[in-house]
């Protein structure tokens, strides 16, 4: 039975013609199979999976040089394009719709001959955290299935989470990929805003969407990160050199590391004390070992959340005003008397409820009277931000925080308390406010007997110094890892 390790050692075994990539695509199309109740998938590509895998096997046997994905198996989130395939963000209103064009990071994948085997499940339009706010219904966490996988990428999440796929990819917003890696136990990173292209990516925040990679192999990512990051005329927001070097990471095990922590993260009322004690263990285990641990001030934290929601739904209020139902999309059935009507019909319909509600309170925040109120001052919270970080990565290399205030919580939750669950971004949202990487690491284990990871935070651009702590972590600090 097929096992996968890493992408090394895959192409090691069919350089061996111990497998075949139609062998492994059977395989985790049978995964999928099993495990449909999950529900991580919206749609499976069975049949042009399985003639790609035939495809690069004869150009195997031929004796043509394999490439770096050559039969990869990578997972969607159903956010990203993909030509000639459906992309619906998990909402009615984009019901049946198919893309046009390939995203620009999926189609560089695609060019290194990996085998895409589906798009993901996850919150509507990337709206959530615990991806039960979709059209196709909740994703289930494969550790614990009265859990939920976390959101909005959890779809993703738990591809890679239950072996139904190698890696997948997921958007990160505010923590879209790094909450649910924290749920599922994986690894799950998000890169500088500016590292990847987010053209073919369904926008729910311009400023703050980007795609991330979801795996279980801390060097699988480093090279899909580096194969993604190319410049690209379409999005105008990304850096203008291509990351090289980010893979293989490289192994510097005598390096000692300048890391910090906010005393505000771990003694903030919302955390759970077994989440903060182990994190805190892991800092004083560094501080032992030689690294540079240092407490520093962040008196701006309980700012972060209301600042995010308020820029995020503004963003979101504007980009989401192209679904009306007139060019494409769900158009409802009851005849309208005027335009107006036709707008409002498609939209109620189309739409979610954390969808309007984040629609509504940005377009509160947009209008005339509560524009100078709401939208400027977060505005300027967010500069503030931006220089507080760029201070402290001035004299340290990483920030070390939780994910999450707590380990993944059962469902229901976020319908009773919605609020609640948007406070709980209170850790993930910085990365996004401030365009800097953010990764969570599989490290530790609850008592609840639910896996929960740790954040590691870099200066933007910075992914080389992120991917390097991140394999010094994973190699000398998993002893807890559950998985």
């Amino acid at each position: 039975m097929f096992s996968f390790q890493s992408i090394p050692a895959y192409h090691q075994q069919l350089k061996n013609k111990i497998t075949t990539c139609t062998d492994v695509v059977e395989h985790y199309l049978n995964e999928i199979n099993k495990n449909v109740h999950l529900n991580a998938f919206v749609e499976v590509y069975q049949t042009e999976a399985l003639q790609k895998a035939k495809e690069l096997d004869e150009k195997r046997k031929a004796g043509e040089p394999i490439k770096l994905l050559h039969g990869v198996v990578i997972a969607i989130k159903d956010v990203i394009c993909y030509k000639g395939h459906r992309v619906t963000a998990a909402s009615r209103i984009l019901n049946n719709f198919h893309s046009l064009y390939t995203a620009t990071a999926l189609q560089h994948l695609i060019d290194e001959d990996a085998i895409i085997i589906g798009n993901c499940n996850c919150d509507e339009f990337a709206m959530g955290s615990s991806n039960e706010n979709s059209a196709y219904g909740k994703v289930l966490n494969a550790k614990d299935n009265t859990r939920v996988p976390g959101g909005s990428s959890g779809g993703s999440a738990v591809a890679a989470q239950a072996g139904l796929c190698m890696l997948s990819l997921g958007s990160d917003t505010g923590g879209s990929v790094r909450q649910p890696a924290d749920f599922c136990g994986i690894i799950g990173l998000k890169p500088s805003y500016g590292q990847l292209s987010r053209y073919g990516l369904l926008a729910y925040a311009s400023s703050f969407d980007q795609i991330g990679i979801f795996g279980k192999n801390i060097d699988d990512v480093a090279l899909l990160l580096e194969i993604m990051s190319k410049p690209d005329e379409k999005d105008s927001t990304m850096f203008a050199k291509p990351a090289t070097g980010l893979y293989p990471i490289k192994n510097q095990k005598e390096k000692k590391y300048r890391f910090c922590y906010f005393p505000q993260a771990f003694g903030h009322a919302s955390i759970d004390k077994e989440i903060s004690e182990k994190i805190k263990t892991l800092a004083n285990n560094l501080k032992a070992n030689g690294h540079t641990v240092d407490e520093i001030d962040f008196d701006l934290i309980d700012l972060i959340v209301p600042s995010y929601y308020v820029l995020t739904t503004a963003e979101a209020s504007s980009n989401l005003s192209r679904y009306d139902g007139v060019r494409y999309g769900h158009q409802s059935e009851i005849q309208p008397t005027n335009l107006e009507e036709f707008y409002r019909n498609n939209r109620t319909e189309g739409f979610g409820i954390e969808v309007k509600r984040r629609i509504m309170l940005g377009t509160f925040v947009l209008s005339t009277g509560y524009y100078d109120a709401y939208y400027s001052k977060a505005q300027k919270i967010r500069t503030m931000l931006v220089n507080k970080m760029e201070t402290i990565f001035a004299n340290y290399d990483a920030i070390l925080l939780p994910n999450s205030p707590e380990t993944a919580f059962e469902f229901g939750k976020s319908v009773k308390d919605p609020i609640a669950v948007y406070l709980a971004d209170i850790y993930t949202v910085l990365a996004n406010l401030t365009g800097v990487p953010g990764i969570s690491l599989p490290l530790f284990s609850h008592s609840n007997n639910m896996p929960f990871g740790l954040q590691v935070l870099t200066k933007r651009g910075n992914e080389l110094t992120l991917l390097g702590i991140s394999k010094h972590l994973l190699e000398n600090y998993s002893k807890e890892n559950p998985n």
